[in-house]
């Protein structure tokens, strides 16, 4: 059941925090992020719970606090393809302001409970009107955003099953890590599968080949690698 609580005392230290780290809002003066704040929302969601659907007025955009959000396309006959898996500290849905349609273009639901900031869209926009250097973090934003789906579409159109889940896997990782380490896959794996572009039967030989040849061991939802630049490696070269 998803809840929904402005953002009081109890969460505004919080809010404040991890707004300001966000790209979206640092570059705001006092009074604008006061203004933000004030039209900002927590929201809470059990695994399973939709935030938002496909086509459905948007008038909020979000940063999520804590736990995955899946966001999707859905076709008239109920087929999910599965565009991104937004991660703690992610934002979504922005890129709606600037549609005409004003309509959010996928369905965004909770894989496990997670809690997400929903800001006023329409407070967002009358404060970009208003300031240059705003509209200059939105399209900082907009950038990376464009470069990270040019690479996405690289990944998914011109490499093999085994070199994306390779770099599915190293995309895990925190950059501290060099030598070994353990993911755990909190993400079902047939959504895994539509997040590639894969089937669900290509995931499981593929996991189990990098097994058999010693890159990694799957324990339950753990995935051990053995040797991070030996997989990134083996990557590089389209999983030959």
């Amino acid at each position: 059941m998803i809840k929904a609580e402005r953002t009081g005392e109890k969460h505004s230290t919080d809010a404040r925090e991890r707004l300001r780290k966000c790209l979206l809002f640092s570059r705001l003066d006092e009074v604008a992020f006061e203004q933000i704040l004030s039209h900002t929302r927590l929201v809470t969601l059990e695994e399973n719970d939709m935030l938002f659907e496909q086509q459905q007025p948007a008038k909020e955009i979000f940063l999520l606090r804590s736990g995955r959000i899946k966001l999707a396309l859905v076709s008239p006959e109920g087929h999910e393809k599965v565009v991104d898996l937004i991660s703690p500290g992610g934002t979504f849905a922005e890129a709606v302001m600037f549609a005409g349609s004003h309509l959010y273009p996928v369905t965004a639901t909770a894989l496990v409970k997670s809690q997400v900031w929903g800001i006023n869209a329409a407070t967002y926009e009358g404060i970009l009107r208003q300031s240059t250097t705003a509209r200059f973090a939105v399209m900082a934003q907009m950038s990376r955003r464009l470069h990270w789906q040019i690479a996405e579409l690289d990944r998914l159109t011109l490499h093999n099953a085994a070199f994306r889940v390779v770099a599915y896997l190293l995309d895990q990782l925190p950059s501290t890590h060099l030598a070994s380490a353990v993911i755990r896959l909190d993400t079902p794996k047939h959504v895994i599968a539509s997040r590639l572009s894969i089937t669900p039967e290509t995931l499981s030989r593929t996991f189990s080949k990098l097994s058999r040849d010693g890159f990694l061991t799957i324990e339950d939802n753990n995935v051990r690698i053995h040797d991070i630049e030996k997989l990134r490696t083996y990557g590089r070269s389209g999983g030959l």
